[in-house]
């Protein structure tokens, strides 16, 4: 097998690394819950009053974004029927915004349920929401077991805000993003 080279430079995966190491000092997505204020820092890109769609700060692909109810519920039967509907609702309309925005040709979305299912936050459910291209299945991941992210984070966010905010998803739920 020819040389290759063995270095991908990722430096904003060193904060997930470091926190994953630590003891979990809560829920992040009950703090997020708590502070509408702050949804711009914790890239919540619109919120109701029972469910929260923000972009994951270590997404898999470019726009991952999460589906959470604002409760912290571990278990798909203790969901309120009525917040498992406004979910998928959510779920829907995350679907839309980013095949307009990064235009998506497809999607996986999932929930980890349990820590042996991989959950990273086994007593919030979540819907993950990871947007797919026909052409992202390239070298990187299948040689090289890692993910190439080519936007910033606040870059998508500010898009995705922005689009979300134009489509009338955010109209009374949160402020409108800030105009460039």
């Amino acid at each position: 097998m020819p040389e290759r080279n063995e270095n991908v430079w990722a430096p904003w995966r060193m904060e997930y690394i470091r926190q994953a190491s630590q003891p979990q000092q809560g829920c992040f997505l009950c703090a997020y819950a708590g502070r509408p204020q702050d949804d711009p820092a914790h890239y919540v890109l619109w919120r109701s009053g029972r469910v929260l769609v923000l972009l994951n700060r270590y997404p898999y692909t470019n726009g991952h974004l999460l589906v959470a109810p604002l409760a912290h519920v571990g278990t798909l039967d203790a969901l309120d029927e009525g917040v498992l509907c406004e979910m998928t609702v959510r779920l829907r309309d995350a679907v839309r915004v980013l095949r307009e925005v990064v235009q998506a040709e497809g999607f996986n979305i999932g929930m980890n349920l349990g820590r042996c299912a991989g959950a990273g936050l086994p007593d919030h459910v979540h819907w993950h929401v990871v947007p797919r291209w026909s052409a992202d299945t390239n070298f990187m991941s299948v040689v090289g077991n890692a993910r190439v992210i080519p936007q910033a984070l606040d870059e998508v966010y500010d898009a995705l805000r922005r689009k979300a905010h134009e489509l009338g998803l955010t109209d009374g739920l949160v402020a409108p993003p800030a105009k460039d």
